[in-house]
């Protein structure tokens, strides 16, 4: 059986080469000419992902060819669609790109073919969207059974997406019963750990309410720390033994970034407002402020640190090691760090940055003062929380 897998990101890569180590035949999909001849010549472009550099050495130019032509993949009967969906100024979701990718699909879909995706999308969006994009470009009916239609969303982590697809728990569930069942055969021959779900919306919404459990639990930490620091209360000695069997307060941080957790809130929040439910996503929408809001706390918290110095203001030093959105991965979307050294920025403050990521050229590109932390004055461990 030959597989498409359409998006060769940081989730769509690693699966397009699991995919592959399982015996399929793999047509990688990419709009990135340079990326897929990177990947033909057996090299990683996902450095920082762990395992991926032996898989594509191993399939690439064989079990796993990478290519900008959607018509390359025309003789596959499976297409995994694992594109990005973004969010524009006000947190409602821009489904231009994913549009584009299905509409591709749709125009070499022939009868009998499974489509998943694996995109991490607002409930309803395969059952809705979706279909109908493959129906008006294809002339294909899924009603009538001349094609299948389900949803498996990704749940990997980057950096670990090769172990976490190996052993992570992973759902599937088709728009109809019969679509539900041909993605279940045909994932479990890569996916060990996989469940069935009743529905496509089902599978759409667990991936949405992990996030949002993160984004909550999260802001609830970040609010303790808070109210600990004001009583004068060390809130990691008190985290540690109220944690149990029974109790997981999660850690605080500088608020929350990357593509996942700051975003899949707002799918459900919209979708709740549209409804004109408000009072049903308030504890997300609040959570979402909350954790967003984090960077004004820790501003102050600098700029106190800044004026026990025996020096103008304007003059201080100030380093935020860490801008990435999570540490060991080179990537500032939604970056808190970066927000926080933004706003620093904003104030004033003669802000300085370092990260083990970046290279000062790199620093500069983004417009940032790069410094080694042993010559500033007052140093923010991002990622531990630490003043020194």
């Amino acid at each position: 059986m030959r597989i498409a897998v359409v998006g060769l990101g940081k989730a769509g890569l690693p699966l397009a080469t699991v995919i592959a180590d399982s015996g399929f035949e793999v047509i990688g999909v990419d709009i990135d000419d340079r990326k897929c001849e990177a990947i033909n010549r057996g090299e990683n472009p996902i450095p920082e992902e762990r395992g991926l550099d032996e898989l594509i050495k191993k399939h690439s130019g064989k079990g796993l060819i990478a290519t900008t032509d959607y018509e390359d993949a025309r003789e596959c009967e499976v297409f995994v669609v694992i594109v990005p969906l973004f969010t524009d100024e006000n947190n409602n979701p821009d489904f231009s790109i994913l549009e584009n990718a299905f509409r591709n699909v749709g125009k070499i879909l022939k009868k009998r073919d499974l489509v998943v995706l694996e995109t991490s999308v607002p409930p309803m969006t395969t059952e809705k969207r979706v279909k109908g994009w493959l129906e008006e470009e294809s002339g294909l009916e899924l009603e009538s059974g001349e094609f299948y239609l389900a949803h498996s969303p990704e749940r990997i982590m980057t950096g670990y997406s090769i172990s976490r697809l190996k052993e992570f728990p992973k759902v599937v569930g088709g728009v109809n019963g019969e679509s539900g069942m041909k993605a279940f055969e045909i994932y479990k021959n890569f996916i060990p750990n996989l469940h069935l779900v009743s529905s496509a919306r089902v599978a759409e919404f667990i991936k949405l309410i992990e996030g949002c459990y993160r984004d909550v639990n999260i802001c609830m930490a970040n609010e303790l720390l808070k109210i600990a620091d004001e009583l004068g209360i060390d809130f990691y000695e008190a985290r540690e033994y109220a944690n149990h069997e029974y109790c997981q307060i999660h850690l605080p941080s500088t608020g929350v970034g990357g593509h996942c957790i700051p975003v899949y809130p707002w799918f459900l929040i919209k979708e709740m407002e549209n409804r004109e439910k408000f009072g049903y996503a308030r504890l997300l929408r609040t959570a979402r402020e909350l954790n967003d809001e984090m960077i004004e706390y820790w501003a102050e918290r600098i700029i106190v640190e800044c004026l026990k110095l025996d020096k103008p203001l304007s003059e201080v030093k100030i380093c935020i090691r860490g801008i990435t959105f999570r540490e060991g991965v080179k990537e500032l979307y939604h970056s808190r760090n970066l927000a926080l050294v933004r706003l620093l920025m904003s104030k004033g403050l003669n802000v300085f940055v370092y990260d083990d990521l970046f290279s000062k050229k790199e620093m500069e590109k983004l417009e940032l003062k790069w410094i080694e932390p042993k010559d500033a004055d007052i140093i923010f461990d991002a990622f531990a929380l630490k003043l020194e």
